[in-house]
């Protein structure tokens, strides 16, 4: 496990380096006043005149070279220190800790929806290959996956919020809340996890000792569990880490659709605001959840799988 950890180590050094120069960039490059957005941010669109955004300019020192604040933001990383909001004048991480919380449930969620919808079902299909349920979760698997999650959200909304009721369409504090996000994530999840559980199954139900255990008597069940299910998990696992970009990519979208007061929400409303050491803060956290999830993972399958265990 330790060249594992090693070079997930190595990917999160590369992963801050780059997030940092990027977002600074990119920002830097946005067209408009940032002193302006800055000060509006603070007080309002409707109390922003020249005068305040100059005073917003001299007291943040917008003014400094490029390089010079970019060299100051790499310096602060060293220290682990996030910097403070140009908007609110509160640390990063004190914001980011606090929105932290409210991302983590809606991607734990989200994720734990994908499992119990996707790969039951993928598994099912995979016992009867060509079959009806074969068939019919390769079309709703193949739509899931190539509508945008913007798209998948506002027909839940209309379908469950609106036209049934049963739902809020969005705010946050109750499970009912959390249901409607976590399920725009799970459906595009759970749209791969179906397939690739379909195909691994079906290569399980195809093997010699798979054949070998019915043979010696054993119930379908019990073949499964014993020899079944890990050579099943094992890929669909190593695939759903591939799929946390989407899922990460679309906590962003989501929250900001059902006004989810995640860490992807904010990311938006810093933008908007031109916040950079928020911006900075913020895709910074995103990249190493992507890379501590693809880390756990990884850990995950070596557990699960003893081939990797004897290589």
């Amino acid at each position: 496990m330790i060249p594992v950890l090693s070079y997930r180590l190595m990917q999160a050094v590369l992963v801050a380096l780059m997030v940092g120069v990027l977002t600074f960039v990119l920002t830097q490059a946005l067209p408009g006043d940032m002193a302006f957005r800055i000060a509006a941010g603070r007080y309002g669109y409707d109390h922003v005149n020249a005068a305040a955004a100059a005073a917003v300019q001299a007291e943040l020192g917008l003014g400094l070279p490029a390089w010079q604040a970019l060299g100051q933001w790499l310096w602060d990383l060293l220290r682990l220190d996030l910097g403070n909001s140009l908007v609110s004048g509160d640390p990063v991480i004190e914001e980011l800790r606090h929105q932290l919380g409210h991302s983590f449930k809606l991607a734990a969620a989200a994720v734990g929806l994908s499992l119990l919808l996707g790969p039951p079902l993928g598994i099912l299909a995979g016992l009867r290959p060509g079959g009806r349920l074969d068939r019919l979760t390769l079309v709703l698997a193949t739509v899931l996956r190539a509508l945008p999650q913007f798209v998948i959200g506002i027909l839940l909304v209309m379908l469950l919020a609106v036209q049934l009721g049963w739902l809020p369409a969005a705010g946050h504090g109750t499970a009912a809340h959390t249901l409607l996000p976590a399920l725009t994530l799970a459906l595009g999840l759970a749209a791969v996890a179906c397939r690739v559980s379909r195909n691994a199954m079906q290569g399980v139900a195809g093997s010699a000792y798979y054949a070998f255990g019915r043979t010696k008597g054993l119930s379908g069940g019990r073949v499964f569990m014993r020899h079944g299910l890990r050579n099943v998990a094992v890929p669909v696992l190593a695939h759903q880490a591939m799929q946390l970009v989407y899922l990460i990519e679309g906590v962003v979208v989501v929250e900001t659709l059902f006004a989810w007061p995640g860490i992807g929400h904010a990311l938006v409303h810093a933008i908007v605001a031109r916040d950079v050491p928020m911006i900075q803060g913020t895709a910074l956290v995103l990249g190493l959840m992507f890379v501590l999830l693809n880390a756990l993972v990884d850990l995950l399958c070596h557990r699960i799988d003893p081939r990797r265990r004897e290589a």
